[in-house]
């Protein structure tokens, strides 16, 4: 079986790429520096991948494609349309390239989109499921679920089977944006006003979506579906910042503040999403995951918790051996 991996130097891809070829898979990768990834790996050189990426003989051979190349999440987007922008490569980038795809005789096509499909959060006890009415908020979630919703006509058209997985916020070695930050707060022994937030989250570690991911690879039963994935157990930001705080051995001081007032403050300095995503609940329910495909997320939150962890003090003592050198 030969893979295609797109977005083989991200977070999710190059997790993908290392499993991939610990499993001693039959690879081919998606770059636009040949220097990013393992050089014995057979490479495809495209400057980006969107909607006028022409394809070529190069999908030729090819059994499976795993598309985890985006325009990922932008916390502070400043771009006049970032509606167009996302759906170029999100959406149309993507649409282009599993049409292509199909033409070639590429037999599965496993999209990454995101639980941004489905909404920004839920209500405590009232998971997400895979069959509920998409209700994306944001021109990121918009863009994934109009790529969803063009490979299931695709599918039709064509008989290429699809796998869409839809993950929640992945964390894991060389994670950043709001987690990394999470960490360096703890880090630093920081006292953290948010000691009092009794919402529910689900979260994925980079290792058990990426099982999920192989998993999907010859499943017979992951053809046409739609599949979510956690760690199959939700926590609070509080749980989560303790959880944390025991993976980087450092004490944590959070603060009783109700979340009324942690939402004030936001407002005040500016950080309204930030503070909505801290206290607000986005649970996500896997059992048709766990059914179809009779798997379970392998590694506990307190195992993925701990590997990000050490990579990141890992990380820390690089940066600071730099700093004294330079």
């Amino acid at each position: 079986m030969k893979i295609l991996v797109t977005g083989s130097s991200g977070f999710v891809g190059s997790a993908v790429l290392k499993e991939l070829i610990r499993l001693n898979e039959d690879i081919k990768v998606v770059v636009r520096n040949s220097n990013t990834v393992e050089p014995t790996v057979e490479k495809i050189m495209v400057n980006s991948i969107d909607s006028s990426t022409v394809w070529g003989d190069r999908l030729l051979g090819c059994d499976v494609i795993v598309h985890c190349a985006a325009r990922v999440h932008i916390m502070a987007e400043n771009c006049l349309d970032p509606l167009s922008e996302y759906r170029d490569i999100n959406t149309l980038g993507t649409l282009n390239l599993a049409r292509q795809a199909a033409n070639s005789g590429v037999k599965r096509f496993i999209f990454l989109s995101s639980i941004k499909v489905l909404g920004e959060d839920s209500s405590i006890g009232h998971p997400l499921v895979y069959s509920d009415q998409p209700k994306p908020t944001d021109p990121y979630g918009v863009s994934k679920y109009d790529a969803e919703e063009g490979l299931k006509i695709l599918t039709i058209e064509t008989g290429m089977e699809i796998v869409i997985i839809r993950p929640p916020l992945i964390y894991g070695p060389a994670v950043k944006a709001n987690f990394l930050t999470m960490m360096k707060w703890l880090n630093r022994n920081i006292p953290l006003p948010l000691g009092a937030i009794h919402n529910k989250r689900s979260l994925v570690s980079l290792s058990n979506l990426v099982d999920l991911v192989v998993t999907c690879l010859a499943h017979p039963s992951a053809a046409n579906q739609t599949f979510l994935v956690s760690d199959d157990r939700d926590v609070s930001t509080t749980q989560l910042l303790r959880l944390l705080g025991n993976a980087l051995s450092k004490k944590v001081l959070l603060l009783p503040v109700p979340v009324t007032v942690i939402d004030f403050m936001a407002s005040v300095i500016g950080k309204k999403d930030f503070s909505h995503r801290l206290c607000s609940s986005l649970q996500v329910d896997i059992n048709h995951t766990k059914t179809v495909l009779n798997w379970h997320p392998p590694f506990s939150i307190e195992e993925s918790l701990l590997a990000t962890a050490i990579d990141f003090k890992h990380n820390q003592k690089l940066n600071n051996r730099d700093k004294r050198f330079s």
